[in-house]
Formats: C-alpha cells, structure tokens, sequence
C-alpha cells in the first residue's frame, strides 16, 4: 500500500535547496554508496518499489515513464500491478496528482522532481548518489525542528524522515570543535560541543572550553535501537539510490556495454590494419 500520508508531509524535498554550511565549517559527512547495487537488477527493482511506495506522492519523475523500468526486468503487468497508483497507464510519465501551486502553499516550497537528482547533487566535492546516500542516513529526531526531524548532512532540514520506521529509532551523538567568539571580549577561542539526541529527540549539549591550536570539525555517531533492522535500511536506501542514478541515466549502463564492444573492436582493428600496413609495404621497402 501507498504511504500517502507519510510522504505528504514532506514540507521540502531532496535538492530544493544547497544545504546549509555546517557551523563549525567541517566537511560533510558523506558516505561512499555501493556503486556495484546500480549493476544487480534485484536492487533496482527494489529500489523502484521504494520509489513508488516513498517518494512518488510528492515528488514527481517528470522525465521518466514507467515503461522503462522493462530495462530493470520488471513487465508491464508487474509494473501496473505492483507500481502504479491509479489510473496511469504503462506508457505515461511518472506523473504526480498534486499541483506544484497547491504544494508551495502548503508545503512554502515545491518538492522537486526527481528525474535527474543524482545528477543535479553532483558538485566538485562529492558524487550525487553519494550525497543522497549519505542524506538519507543522517536523520535523526530533534525535538526543537518543526518537524520532529534533522539531518547531519542537510542540517535544518525541511522534509521529515518519511522512511523511519524502516530504520526504526536510534540515538544520534554529534560531536563538533568549533570557535565561538565572546561577544563581550570579541576574543575568539575553541569549544568542543557534544549534542546527544536521544530517540526520542529531546538532546543533551555540554560545551567544553580548549586550549591550544584545535582545528574545527564534525563528526557524528549513531546508536540504533535495532541494529539489524538499522542495517536492512541501509540496504534498502541502497537499493534506493540505485534507482535514482538509473532513472537519471536508464541508458547509462547499456551505453557502457556497447562502449566496451567498441573499445574491443577498436583494438581488433587497429591491429589488423597494422598487420596490413606491415604486409602492403614490405616488399616495398
């Protein structure tokens, strides 16, 4: 079954917006996603169902038919029957019913359309599947959020974690070295602040004052209530992307198994043309 109401709440979406700079100016931290899933058909036809079921009420996939996902292994029958909700047809766009008017009122922003957003979350710094990978491990619960939920690697986030109970609920540790300047003094020093939010996510914070040449940064930790169920949203999210770098690209992978036949040709021709060249002039010479 859909999971309308869950995802209706989404109040901003994947890539609205670049993310906010981290306070203390570190790196975010982003998580390498298992390119190897974008090659096995069971990911990505799981990650198509999550799509449909997570994703596919609020955002759009305006660039994308459902008929392609024949390219993943699934037909048409498995597609209508087990993917599309309503009255679409195999051959239409991945539509979705709500207006992009309706949903800036009630959301203040339109969730974007997912077509090509592992594309569009591409920078110098990192790759998009890696970028979306990463952000959709970082929620965790903050009670003070409008929504209930934050993001390390998006922090103050407008969309809540729709996918939680997947995940099921953990403790989030956010341990950062930043400098805070005192606004009496204007004397700039170095505190490590530890924020711990419980799962719930009303959050602990002590400020330690340090001495000497610290350099700022971030890290974050995460104590899952159900580490196995943890580790199968792992998976899923995963699978997930997968299909967001597919629908991104769907010809990406044949074009690089017709790339590697032509590659091979190349090479073959190259040599007998050689062989030729060196036949053709040897009595010449």
């Amino acid at each position: 079954m859909k999971k309308l109401l869950a995802s209706l709440a989404a109040v901003v979406a994947l890539g609205v917006a670049a993310p906010s700079a981290l306070a203390a100016g570190g790196e975010l931290p982003i998580d390498h996603w298992p390119e190897k899933r974008a090659h096995e058909l069971a990911a990505l036809q799981s990650g198509a169902r999550l799509f449909a079921n997570y994703c596919l009420n609020c955002h759009s996939a305006n660039l994308m038919r459902w008929n392609r996902l024949q390219d993943i292994g699934l037909d048409d029958a498995q597609i209508k029957d087990f993917l599309i909700f309503g009255n679409q047809k195999v051959g239409d766009l991945m539509t979705i019913a709500m207006r992009p008017a309706d949903s800036k009122v009630w959301f203040g922003k339109t969730p974007p359309d997912l077509s090509v957003i592992t594309r569009a979350r591409t920078s110098f710094e990192y790759k998009g599947t890696d970028y979306i990978y990463s952000l959709l491990r970082g929620f965790y619960r903050d009670a003070s959020s409008p929504t209930g939920w934050n993001n390390v690697v998006f922090p103050s986030i407008g969309m809540p974690h729709v996918l939680w109970q997947r995940q099921g609920p953990r403790e989030a540790t956010i341990d950062r070295v930043l400098p805070v300047v005192d606004e009496k003094t204007g004397r700039e020093t170095m505190v490590r602040e530890v924020s711990v939010y419980d799962a719930a996510g009303n959050a602990q914070v002590t400020r330690t004052p340090l001495t000497g040449h610290a350099a700022e940064s971030f890290e974050v930790t995460f104590k899952a209530a159900d580490p196995a169920a943890a580790r199968q949203y792992d998976s899923e999210v995963a699978d997930l992307v997968a299909y967001l770098a597919f629908m991104t690209d769907p010809s990406g992978a044949e074009r690089v198994r017709i790339g590697v036949w032509v590659l091979v040709f190349l090479a073959f021709f190259a040599v007998l043309t050689w062989w030729l060249n060196r036949e053709y002039w040897k009595d010449i010479k």
